[in-house]
């Protein structure tokens, strides 16, 4: 299923600057740039609270945002970088790059992973490895997300980037080696505590050894 496109407001700015960028944080509004697709770079302002929260509402990463820029100008876009300030979680700067209908373009997807394995129905420990993949699709085709059913996998089996089906039209860059997750043999209390038994038995036998004066 493709992802939805969501919608925000910017205004455009004549200035830019850090004197610029410091002065539009103070009023509320968050400067933001975007380009691509060989236009020149524009510089937009964000309504910092209307930002935020669509920013926690979406997947950010592969979201088609429609940037409304006043009266009839729109641009399609996706969020390439969203900066924010090293000690606080206030955001400072957001990156977008222009989309155009049928150009391809590389992005993030979050694979989604569904069903209760069966390694860990017989004891063993799911251990998950990533969390997306890099792919090329053009913006129509741009995935919610990449499922993978891993019900079957048992106990010392791997999933692969490469041994998931993609959706039509959307081409894996990332490494089909790449491991996604395994069933992992689950921990043992029973064989450390022998381990531990044994080690405090030689402690203890030592104790009765008398050390040369």
């Amino acid at each position: 299923m493709s992802v939805a496109a969501a919608s925000l407001q910017a205004s455009r700015r004549d200035q830019t600057g850090k004197g610029v960028a410091r002065r539009l944080r103070r009023a509320g509004r968050i400067p933001a740039v975007v380009y691509g697709m060989d236009m020149d770079p524009i510089p937009l302002s964000l309504d910092e609270q209307e930002a935020v929260n669509l920013f926690q509402s979406i997947p950010v990463a592969n979201t088609v945002l429609q940037l409304d820029i006043g009266g009839d100008e729109t641009l399609r876009t996706l969020v390439r970088e969203i900066q924010t300030h090293p000690f606080r979680p206030d955001i400072i700067h957001v990156d977008f790059m222009r989309l155009r209908q049928g150009v391809a373009v590389e992005l993030n997807v979050p694979i989604t992973l569904s069903g209760t394995p069966e390694g860990t129905r017989a004891g063993g420990r799911l251990d998950i490895a990533v969390h997306e993949a890099h792919v090329r699709c053009t913006p129509a085709r741009i995935p919610e997300s990449i499922e993978a059913d891993i019900s079957a996998l048992g106990i010392g089996e791997s999933l692969r980037l490469g041994d998931i089906a993609l959706p039509e039209d959307v081409e894996l860059l990332s490494s089909p080696d790449t491991l996604v997750c395994h069933i992992a043999t689950a921990w043992a209390p029973e064989e450390e505590d022998e381990d531990a038994l044994e080690v405090g038995e030689v402690e203890e036998a030592g104790e009765d050894v008398e050390e040369p004066g």
